[in-house]
Order: structure tokens, then C-alpha cells, then sequence
């Protein structure tokens, strides 16, 4: 008699299941897709942002406020903007009581997925974080007013934490 050397069909078809399921449960925890899908959102967001904020100076600079430190831009939805040095004003998005449904309008956002938060007195600067997220989780866009007519406002998104 021969010996048989080697694996059969079936003990081969069992280590590729077993195989495949270990993948399967282990390959979330090494490629973690939801945070780069966060990460590139608010990478989305902060374009948004950065969008709206260049129309809103277009706006001011026609009706010529791109120089005044204090101004209000009227827009196309009717509502009133309040302008630093023609971009729109921390203090306006933050200040008014239906301030994050009209940024989530403007900027095209769910309320539901998103929250803006004024981290600092007088605001000077606003945060979009996601809803239920936290600024210390480090996954924001930070929107801060423009400090001079020469320098726009600086938006920054942190994604460590998504």
C-alpha cells in the first residue's frame, strides 16, 4: 500500500473557509475605511466652505465692502450676512438663532449629520464637526474670520481624530 501525501478537496475547501472568515473579521481592524470616508467629507465640507465664503466677497466687493471691517451683504436667499472685510463674519454664523440651519442651507449640509459650534468668546471662529463628535476628537473644519482686507479667512480642517 501507498501512502497518501497531501491534503484532500475537502481539508483544502475547510482552510479556505476558515481563511476567509478570519479575513473577513480582521480586515476592518487594519483597513479602516470609515475614517478616511470622514476624513475626505470634511475635506468636502471645507471646500463648501471656502466656495461660499469667495461668493459671499464677490458679493461685498461689487457693492465695494471688500475693505470694511464691518458690513452686511444681502444673499441670494435674502438673508442678511454680516461681512468681515467682505467674507462672511463668525460672528453672524454663530450668533443668530437659526444660525446652523442657515450655514447648513448655505453650505448645502444636513443638520442631521452635522453640528457648528463657536469655540471661543468673542466668536471670532466657528467648528463643523460631525453630529455627536466632539472638537477634542480632533475631526473639524475650523472656519476662522478674516483678521485683515489682504488676508482671507482661514478654514482648516483636523482629521486625526475621524
Amino acid at each position: 500500500m501507498s501512502k497518501q501525501k497531501g491534503f484532500t478537496l475537502i481539508e483544502l475547501i475547510i482552510v479556505i473557509v476558515i481563511l476567509g472568515i478570519l479575513a473577513v473579521t480582521a480586515a476592518p481592524r487594519f483597513i479602516d475605511l470609515q475614517a478616511d470616508a470622514r476624513a475626505k467629507t470634511l475635506e468636502g465640507v471645507k471646500a463648501a466652505l471656502q466656495g461660499a465664503s469667495q461668493l459671499v466677497y464677490a458679493k461685498a466687493a461689487i457693492a465695494a465692502q471688500q475693505t470694511s471691517a464691518t458690513a452686511t451683504t444681502t444673499l441670494s436667499s435674502g438673508v442678511t450676512l454680516a461681512t468681515v472685510y467682505g467674507y462672511p463674519s463668525a460672528t453672524a454664523i454663530t450668533g443668530a438663532a437659526d444660525a446652523e440651519a442657515e450655514v447648513a442651507k448655505f453650505l448645502d449640509l444636513s443638520t442631521d449629520d452635522f453640528d457648528i459650534t463657536d469655540p471661543t468668546t468673542p466668536a471670532t471662529s466657528f467648528i463643523i464637526t460631525f453630529t455627536g463628535k466632539l472638537v477634542g476628537d480632533a475631526c473639524y473644519v475650523a472656519y476662522t474670520t478674516a483678521a485683515s482686507a489682504s488676508a482671507p479667512p482661514l478654514i482648516d480642517t483636523v482629521s486625526t481624530g475621524c
